[in-house]
């Protein structure tokens, strides 16, 4: 995932120092397109507008809708890609003592307020309004990063081979019905020690990671424009009212409504 020779690596931009505590960037990236890996000098907020992202951090993944922004904490290694086509804006957001912002990698879900806001930043600089205007939105925007709410869904990924090599088989075929058994006869070991390495590495369960993978996989697809019974077959739901039953207990809604907002 977002490696290959079907992927498009984008050179980082170079900013050397931020000149203002809250600088804005907008950015579009084409399908299958990346940013390897890099680190910042100040927090990064990344918020897609439209299409989707998949952002990798350590060892996790995460996927980004225009409800969805993530928040990378100063000198956090990442990598930022887009499977299908996305737009974004970056918040580059000073380190100061009363920041209020946690120290680890937090997904939110983006507010409406937060989003006319950054918008708004976006119109008034291009408008070239005055200083005391932009730095009132910068205030405006960092009250409202702190009253985001925290939205816990990424993607844990396991770091030695052999259970690396599962993952991805998994990835690339989420309807693959094999279990613990299964696989632990691919891998040469027993279903115990499989499931206990699995935990350890990953912090959830095999069965737990898969539930989530679909669920990653479906938000992707959505995105993406695909039908949504094509979606539900292809992740290995039996039919699409399984998968629309999983997807509104998570999501709060449909897919199709969803998709749709």
């Amino acid at each position: 995932m977002l490696q290959g020779n079907d992927w498009t690596t984008m050179d980082v931009p170079v900013i050397k120092t931020l000149p203002t505590s809250v600088f804005l960037r907008s950015e579009s990236l084409a399908a299958r397109t990346v940013f390897p890996l890099h680190s910042h000098d100040w927090n990064q907020f990344v918020y897609a507008t439209s299409g989707t992202l998949v952002v990798k951090v350590a060892r996790s993944w995460y996927v980004l809708t225009p409800e969805q922004a993530i928040w990378v904490p100063t000198g956090m290694p990442h990598i930022v890609g887009a499977l299908n086509g996305a737009e974004f804006r970056n918040l580059y957001v000073a380190d100061n003592p009363d920041l209020g912002m946690p120290g680890v990698c937090e997904v939110y879900s983006v507010i409406g307020l937060l989003r006319a806001l950054i918008m708004e930043l976006e119109s008034a600089e291009q408008r070239a309004e005055s200083a005391t205007y932009i730095d009132k939105l910068h205030g405006l925007v960092i009250e409202q990063l702190r009253r985001l709410p925290v939205q816990n869904f990424h993607l844990p990924w396991p770091q030695s081979p052999q259970l690396c090599r599962m993952c991805e088989t998994l990835y690339a075929n989420p309807a693959d019905t094999r279990g613990v058994d299964d696989w632990s006869l691919e891998l040469g070991t027993s279903s115990r020690t499989l499931a206990r390495r699995f935990e350890k590495e990953v912090g959830i369960t095999l069965r737990d990671w898969r539930y989530r993978l679909r669920l990653f996989l479906a938000l992707e697809w959505l995105c993406a424009g695909r039908n949504v019974t094509e979606v539900a077959l292809d992740l290995g739901y039996a039919s699409t009212s399984a998968f629309t039953f999983m997807f509104r207990q998570e999501m709060g809604c449909p897919p199709s409504e969803w998709r749709a907002r």
